[in-house]
């Protein structure tokens, strides 16, 4: 799939939302296919927005924690840019992490449970309406697996490409080849001659992650026990900038893109060739915020 265009992962900030429309506007007119909103702030309204100032592209939630709202709330929401997109929206949903929801006050519960109950609950909602393509945020087998029996596709974060192969292989080939059923991996991307800058950036991005303990498991599973171990070991003495310095090389190859345009574009080409369908570039920069990770990007192309 030579040259083949990713989706992007588009947040509106504060202050940015008009600008973030607009640079939605150009993410479709520059022909890339997607964009997906992460949970970071409401990517459930700016979904909303999308679907009106947008004309052909995909976008979707990637994703919305299902304890946020009344599943009432959201099946409504969900139905609602769904109708009014044409059919361009799909609903991203996962289980977050528990620190996160801890932070909100929220006491989740068992993760796999949690989703079968929110999707049973979300389809039998009363005159929603007809709801869109449900993907779930998966990154280990069993979760993998249930995105296959209850839900439209499943969406990754940071995954290891190394090990998409085992994660991949629990599904079916008609899942796994067929156009119906979404796969998508949100990566770190930095563009930059200098590579070194572009992974401490990368390095930064992910060392959060690093800290939660599903991650870990996930990375372990992966191959990257040794790392996760010294992560570990850092933040049992609150050693945070140690963290970073537990995340190999090796380890950010797998899991990000960074470096000359070049080297970025090979980099989604193997992505592909892993089996993702949608790589979903989550740009960052040495230079600056997201709208200049966005210029620095589009100029690879």
């Amino acid at each position: 799939m030579p040259d083949a265009l990713p989706a992007l992962s588009l947040a509106a900030v504060p202050g940015r939302r008009r600008a973030t429309l607009d640079l939605a506007r150009e993410i479709e007119n520059r022909g890339f296919p997607g964009i997906y909103c992460p949970s970071l702030a409401d990517g459930v309204s700016l979904c909303g927005a999308l679907a009106q100032v947008t004309q052909w592209i995909r976008f979707g939630t990637s994703i919305q924690p299902i304890y946020t709202r009344h599943v009432q709330d959201f099946a409504q929401a969900a139905s609602f840019i769904h109708e009014t997109s044409g059919g361009r929206f799909d609903f991203g949903i996962g289980v977050s992490h528990a620190p996160a929801m801890e932070r909100l006050g929220i006491a989740a519960g068992k993760p796999l449970a949690d989703i079968c109950r929110f999707v049973r609950d979300l389809k039998a909602v009363p005159r929603a309406g007809e709801l869109p393509r449900i993907v779930l945020a998966a990154l280990r087998r069993r979760m993998i697996r249930l995105a296959e029996e209850v839900a439209g596709g499943l969406v990754f974060a940071n995954g290891a490409r190394s090990h998409m192969a085992t994660s991949l292989g629990v599904l079916g080939s008609s899942s796994r080849d067929g156009d119906g059923f979404f796969i998508g991996n949100m990566i770190p991307t930095v563009v930059s001659d200098d590579v070194e800058a572009a992974k401490a950036r990368n390095r930064r991005t992910l060392a959060s992650y690093a800290a939660l303990p599903n991650y870990r498991a996930y990375w372990k599973e992966a191959g990257y026990r040794e790392e996760m171990e010294g992560v570990e070991a850092a933040l049992a003495v609150k050693d945070f900038e140690g963290v970073s310095r537990c995340l190999t090389d090796r380890w950010l190859a797998d899991t990000t893109l960074f470096g000359p345009a070049a080297k970025v574009r090979e980099g989604i080409e193997a992505w592909y060739d892993a089996g993702i369908k949608t790589p979903i570039i989550v740009p960052s920069s040495v230079n600056g915020g997201q709208f200049q990770a966005f210029e620095e990007f589009f100029a690879i192309w």
